[in-house]
């Protein structure tokens, strides 16, 4: 499911085996969870930049593993007193996620994202007390704590859990609840470079030269010091022992996501284009330069979707109600796909053209034979139908079949001879049936009269 970060999968898979294997133990032995108060809980954090599968890793594992999970983001919740959400909402968000089964829900996970967004400083250097408040609150819920089911604030919620009398708990114990929290920790890489350059200086070292290594690699060797210098509380950052850096995904990665994960993207695109009649095949060698534009678009698979968008939008609005039915693409294609569009669309008024003349060609012979006239289409005849197709959205062989219908009511009025005379279907007969009708008319009839 998830591609790369083989560091995060080997860290959260220890983690999350250890923290459900201790709560196996302590079920089928419930004196040792009385006893075993030193247990350290495995919460963790992952810091990475975004769109490196931060998110999508933690649904993933929630998923397989069957347990209940709830994702928060850290910048909607405040210090209670403050506008915004109470942490402890989060843990009744895992409750909503569990059916309703507050047991069930004991054992879950909660993800925290954009972490970092609560340790940032102020411009005037000093921590957000907001941001502290929250941290202090978390601390509470991250260890062990008993949460109420249903919120001081939520009289509803009051009024339904007392109405229900169902015996179900009034509290929610967060003691084998696993926190997940992560974020982006932009310029944490900074202070760990720092830290390290510091130490090397005036000694012998191996050669590690802490300029030359990229940000990700500097997360690696992330202590509680360098958090706390980011802005987090040291208690804080003690209740989250495992420590994860993700890395920038490279092009082989994005490619790799494009057509090899479960619902690829490319999968994605495929199906949509099938929805309009439309059977889109994307070579390789657009799948390297579609990873390449996603590459430099620094937003990881995020990158993918700006970049596959920016390319097969103006498809998905011209293309469908076209002739054209496949859509191949090639690197040429990501390169210019306006250029392409053109070619397309020119291919498909020459297909358009070709239709329509066949459908013209079957409208005219029928006619001939039902009223033994021939009749043909002239160029400004054809390109007067389709004008008249764009005005109107009728189908060409209405909007012809109505005219030959009043050709077939006045034919004999014009002294026609349809054994050597041809009738021709003219842009102004197209546009103005009976109004021409009547001008040649009226011109047979002047002519009569003079004699000629």
């Amino acid at each position: 499911f998830v591609v790369g970060q083989d560091d995060a999968k080997e860290a959260l898979s220890v983690a999350v085996c250890d923290h459900y294997n201790h709560i196996r133990r302590c079920i089928d032995s419930p004196e040792r969870e009385e006893h075993d108060i030193n247990h350290a809980k495995h919460n963790v954090l992952m810091m990475g930049p975004t769109g490196v599968g931060k998110t999508y890793i933690m649904r993933c594992l929630a998923q397989l593993i069957g347990v209940p999970f709830v994702k928060a983001d850290a910048t909607k919740y405040s210090e209670t007193g403050y506008v915004g959400y109470d942490v402890e909402d989060m843990i009744r968000d895992l409750i909503k996620a569990a059916g309703g089964d507050v047991e069930l829900a004991q054992y879950g996970i909660v993800y925290i994202d954009e972490i970092d967004k609560l340790a940032k400083p102020g411009n005037d250097g000093h921590r957000d007390v907001s941001g502290r408040g929250v941290q202090i609150n978390l601390l509470k819920l991250m260890e062990d704590s008993e949460v109420k089911v249903v919120g001081q604030t939520d009289m509803m919620g009051q009024m339904r859990f007392a109405m229900s009398g169902n015996g179900q708990l009034s509290t929610i114990r967060t003691k084998n609840i696993l926190f997940i929290v992560s974020g982006a920790f932009d310029k944490l890489a900074d202070i760990v470079r720092k830290r390290k350059g510091k130490s090397l200086i005036g000694f012998e070292h191996d050669g590690d030269d802490v300029d030359s290594r990229n940000d990700a690699d500097m997360l690696k060797d992330v202590e509680t010091k360098d958090l706390v210098e980011y802005g987090f509380e040291p208690e804080f950052a003690g209740r989250l022992p495992v420590r994860v850096a993700l890395s920038d995904l490279c092009e082989a990665d994005l490619k790799k996501i494009l057509t090899s994960v479960s619902n690829n993207y490319i999968q994605q695109y495929k199906e949509a284009f099938e929805d309009y009649g439309i059977e889109l095949v994307v070579h390789d060698d657009a799948l390297d330069a579609i990873a390449k534009q996603a590459a430099e678009e620094k937003t990881g698979a995020r990158g993918l979707v700006t970049v596959l968008e920016r390319l097969f939008r103006r498809f998905k609005f011209f293309m469908p109600g076209s002739c054209i039915d496949f859509l191949p693409v090639n690197a040429s294609t990501v390169a210019d796909p306006d250029g392409f569009l053109d070619t397309i669309m020119q291919c498909n008024q020459i297909r358009t053209m070709e239709k329509l003349r066949k459908r013209i060609s079957a409208i005219t012979e029928r006619f001939q034979k039902e009223n033994g006239i021939r009749v043909e289409v002239s160029e400004d005849g054809i390109m007067a139908l389709i004008e008249l197709v764009a005005e109107t959205e009728m189908e060409p062989n209405t909007i012809l079949d109505d005219a030959l219908k009043e050709l077939s009511l006045a034919i004999h009025l014009l002294d026609f001879n349809p054994e050597t005379d041809t009738f021709t279907v003219s842009g102004e007969f197209i546009e103005d049936p009976k109004g021409t009708l009547d001008r040649l008319i009226a011109e047979n009839m002047s002519r009569k009269n003079k004699g000629e």
